[in-house]
């Protein structure tokens, strides 16, 4: 099997090419140890791409615990580089199938090459029964309580379920000993990705992650889209910010069509036979 190993902002992956959309669930036994950092190839996922009967190209992914999400924004930065450097499409806006949904990276070219990918993710979902969180009501800014310490945590999903909270200062929070404890916490049925947020301006922001089925990763481009939305429905930014994360930046505008587009980098590593 051959395999090329991709990083969006550190948040990596190996990208392996299969035949159809059905074929990626022989791999999903195989994800584990091949995810693994000592054992194996070592990634924070591993990513199937093929050429779709209807659109472009499609997306699977497996977490390194072996778990499927809906959706991965620096996976999906780095098929669309990949898929188009290798012609699976020539197009420069494609459309991708995921579970999330048809999503449509454009390429960003600078002297001939990619150089970012530019995604629109579609329109946040707000509703708590489809995010899914549990109970009726708003989904913004509702307190919880893990052991003796209150969180105050806004839902929203982008194909897959985020938990934002806003903190004065990130570099206090014990992300790995919070993370895990939000991420199947009983107000969401289907687990969450869990964001700890600390506003600098109303343009700019400063994330940490910990991701269902990975726990803490260098980025996550749909926890920063999630927090954005967030972000503007506690009044804190405008519709537009720069996401500082442990990888990089991203940048995550919220349009008045109500789509979110995410651009980033994505960065090819190596190549490798399995």
């Amino acid at each position: 099997m051959d395999f090329v190993k991709m990083h969006g902002l550190g948040n990596d992956f190996i990208i392996v090419e299969v035949p159809t959309w059905e074929s990626v669930d022989k791999l999903q036994s195989e994800a584990r140890w091949m995810c693994d950092r000592n054992f194996g190839i070592g990634a924070d996922g591993l990513v199937m791409i093929g050429k779709d009967p209807e659109l472009d190209v499609f997306m699977r992914i497996f977490n390194s615990d072996g778990t499927e999400p809906e959706m991965c924004g620096n996976a999906i930065r780095c098929i669309a580089k990949y898929a188009y450097e290798n012609e699976l499409t020539d197009k420069r806006i494609m459309a991708v199938r995921t579970l999330a949904g048809v999503r449509n990276p454009e390429l960003i070219m600078e002297n001939g090459s990619v150089s970012a990918v530019r995604v629109d993710m579609g329109e946040p979902i707000l509703e708590r029964s489809l995010i899914p969180m549990s109970g009726d009501g708003s989904n913004v800014n509702i307190p919880i309580h893990i052991e003796d310490q209150q969180f105050n945590i806004t839902a929203v999903s982008v194909g897959n379920s985020h938990c934002v909270i806003f903190v004065d200062d990130i570099n206090q929070v014990l992300v790995d000993k919070w993370g895990p404890q939000l991420e199947v916490n009983p107000l969401f049925p289907a687990k969450t990705n869990v964001e700890f947020v600390q506003v600098i301006s109303e343009n700019e922001l400063i994330m940490r992650v910990w991701e269902r089925g990975a726990g803490i990763t260098l980025a996550c481009g749909t926890g920063s889209c999630a927090t954005l939305v967030a972000s503007i429905l506690n009044g804190y930014t405008k519709r537009a910010a720069t996401i500082h994360l442990l990888g990089g930046d991203l940048f995550i505008e919220w349009e008045n069509d109500q789509h979110v587009y995410m651009t980033g980098p994505a960065t090819e590593v190596f190549k490798g036979t399995l």
